[in-house]
């Protein structure tokens, strides 16, 4: 089953992505406290609370129960619903223990108004991403149950087109696979990912790909790993419900 938001003429959805935390609200990764960013940006939106979040991944640097209990702690007092999907540092036994009480939601299938929203698992073995044939297949299988006048947007975590930066040691392995199901759709507008640190937005092979900054630390494209001890970010997106024109979606990146 999808979870259905209620009609409205748009919605509002924030994105938030590889948050990094770890088992202490004050321990520190690449020169930044995740919790405190995480806290900074939270605090913030609660003046404006959006109609859902979706949390795309990379919530944990150190795989604790602590880490995912912290997130769990920030969200307590939400009321719009909190989506999530797993990166390649998650464990997903542990978020979806940490995450089992509202605001939490664990559906991957969204419907609001025209809009279908997938969000993907592409965690693998490694921290690469992978989208193997099982997985194609359910994307296939939940694409061809929608109505056809319905438009589509994707979130996983892992990027699908190259960055030209370190990064891309960690691309998702099975791209060529998940580009054809793409293209085979038209209803697909695009996809949007965490996993690079970094903002961006653009248009490929008629597909809108847009990746969201971290909310702890950003990347720099380099071929080294360099990072960026800065604001934590998100992108805020507004859907507009008829989905019937090419201006129906809106996007901001932002820093907390």
């Amino acid at each position: 089953m999808a979870f259905v938001f209620a009609q409205k003429d748009a919605y509002r959805l924030v994105q938030i992505s590889d948050c990094h935390l770890l088992a202490e609200a004050d321990d520190w990764f690449c020169g930044v406290q995740p919790y405190r960013q995480l806290e900074l940006l939270l605090s913030q939106l609660q003046h404006n609370p959006p109609d859902a979040v979706i949390l795309t991944g990379d919530l944990t640097q150190d795989h604790s129960l602590s880490s995912y209990q912290l997130i769990a702690l920030l969200f307590q007092n939400w009321l719009c619903p909190v989506f999530y999907l797993p990166g390649n540092h998650d464990d997903v036994e542990l978020m979806q223990q940490a995450f089992a009480s509202p605001p939490f939601c664990s559906d991957t299938e969204l419907s609001a108004g025209n809009w279908r929203f997938c969000l993907l698992n592409s965690k693998g073995p490694t921290p690469a991403g992978y989208f193997d044939q099982t997985r194609q297949q359910q994307l296939q299988l939940q694409l061809a149950s929608y109505p056809p006048d319905s438009a589509l947007w994707l979130f996983c975590h892992h990027h699908i087109s190259p960055m030209g930066s370190f990064i891309d040691e960690h691309i998702q392995l099975d791209a060529a696979a998940l580009w054809q199901i793409l293209a085979s759709d038209s209803r697909i507008k695009g996809l949007a990912h965490g996993h690079c640190h970094y903002a961006y937005a653009k248009l490929q092979q008629g597909i809108q790909l847009v990746g969201c900054p971290a909310s702890s630390v950003q990347f720099l494209l380099t071929p080294d790993y360099q990072s960026v001890a800065g604001r934590p970010g998100y992108i805020e997106w507004v859907f507009d419900a008829n989905a019937d024109v090419d201006t129906a979606v809106h996007w901001r990146f932002l820093e907390g």
